[in-house]
């Protein structure tokens, strides 16, 4: 059989566009932790590097719905351009914000608007896949190939950011990450070949997305896998500094990432038959199941494989959310369906990272895998409740059975 996700690169003029897209999106995972890394060095303080970091996730989620109803109104480019011009001008006030000891409002301002417009070229990416494949079997593989690349960013970015910001200037984590940005951004923009048309007064006039019942349930499922990762990396980490390994934490956290991207590229070969809906509580059953054993391992040598195998219900249920949302809402209102999610999963990890903290404070580390697996039955517990809900609507019926 011919390898699908190879099929789906020789789509015309993908190619150059996932290279722009890998290059725009590998800052999600490097600003926050370059800012704190930033602001420790200048202040010595971590708490207020996190609170400055915690203020550019914030306004992302709330600013990511907006700026994808734009984006579906007005054409992914006329939306971008002026996005990137904004986000480059926080930048420019941040950094001497931080290194000439401004104001300290200065630096907050400044890192919520660059938060607010760091370009959302990962849920732009899945719009220009669905315009591209829309109603083929390749769709479902193209969405499945963009949460592996998203698994990818996310270990190859804090790794780049913290060796860039630790063995050069204390300024370089966060300069390469906002170049990058930019750069690919810009090169994203460009490829006007792969671009949706925008769909003006239908996206300007319709309903928001959010108000589809359907997109509610998958805002709780993306909320909650947020919260799962947010979760698993604080309490991955103490784990390891429990059982005296702090040095195998990167391990215990790559391991996560390994099971999650191992399971997408799987997931991306396989033509279901099952609907989209049962495939998403099934794999967050797994979820919920296979974050048990967690609780209760003490070695560090037997965790690791755990992690692994517990990653591995992670990319299917994120790869379900973005396929079911496609499904579930008009073409108009595509791109900011996806940044509904988007911005579930930014406030997901937030609220994750926040209260495993606490338990892993007050507790210890494996009590606070529990708010992964309480995360995760709240999901599953969601969507096996909402089947109806979920149910792809009668327009769509001439979609392939794969994708339902």
């Amino acid at each position: 059989m011919p390898n699908p996700y190879l099929q789906v690169l020789r789509t015309p003029h993908a190619l150059p566009m996932v290279l722009a897209a890998f290059v725009g999106r590998l800052p999600l995972s490097m600003v926050g932790l370059g800012s704190v890394l930033l602001i420790a060095s200048e202040t010595g303080s971590y708490g207020l590097g996190g609170v400055v970091a915690a203020t550019g996730a914030v306004t992302t989620a709330i600013s990511g719905p907006l700026i994808g109803r734009w984006a579906d109104t007005h054409g992914q480019r006329r939306t971008l351009l002026p996005v990137v011009a904004i986000f480059v001008v926080a930048g420019c006030v941040f950094l001497p914000a931080v290194k000439q000891d401004w104001p300290l409002w200065t630096v907050f301002v400044s890192a919520g608007v660059a938060g607010a417009c760091i370009p959302p070229v990962s849920s732009m990416i899945r719009v220009r896949w669905t315009h591209l494949l829309r109603g083929t079997h390749r769709l479902p593989t193209a969405l499945a190939m963009e949460s592996v690349l998203d698994e990818f960013v996310f270990i190859v970015g804090p790794v780049l950011v913290t060796f860039l910001s630790t063995t050069g200037h204390s300024t370089s984590g966060v300069v390469t990450a906002f170049t990058l940005a930019v750069v690919g951004s810009l090169l994203f923009a460009a490829q006007g070949q792969t671009e949706p048309p925008p769909h003006g007064h239908a996206a300007r006039s319709g309903p928001t997305a959010i108000r589809s019942a359907g997109i509610r349930v998958l805002f709780v499922v993306g909320a909650a896998v947020g919260a799962i990762l947010g979760t698993l990396e604080i309490a991955l980490v103490a784990f390891a500094d429990e059982v005296d390994a702090m040095s195998l934490s990167g391990v215990l956290i790559a391991a996560l990432a390994v099971g999650s991207m191992a399971s997408g590229i799987g997931w991306g070969t396989v033509h279901w038959k099952q609907p989209l809906r049962l495939r998403l509580a099934v794999a967050l059953v797994l979820l919920t199941v296979l974050s048990l054993p967690l609780l209760v391992i003490r070695d560090i040598w037997l965790m690791i494989p755990f992690v692994v195998v517990a990653g591995v219900a992670v990319s299917p249920s994120l790869i379900s959310s973005f396929t079911l949302a496609e499904l579930l809402v008009p073409r108009s209102a595509t791109t900011e369906a996806f940044t509904w999610i988007g911005t579930a999963l930014a406030l997901g990890v937030a609220v994750g990272t926040s209260i495993s903290g606490k338990v892993v404070d007050t507790v210890g580390a494996n009590a606070a895998f529990l708010v992964a697996t309480v995360a995760a039955a709240v999901a599953a517990i969601t969507v096996c409740a909402a089947q109806r809900v979920l149910r792809v609507p009668a327009e769509h019926a001439a979609e392939p059975a794969m994708a339902r």
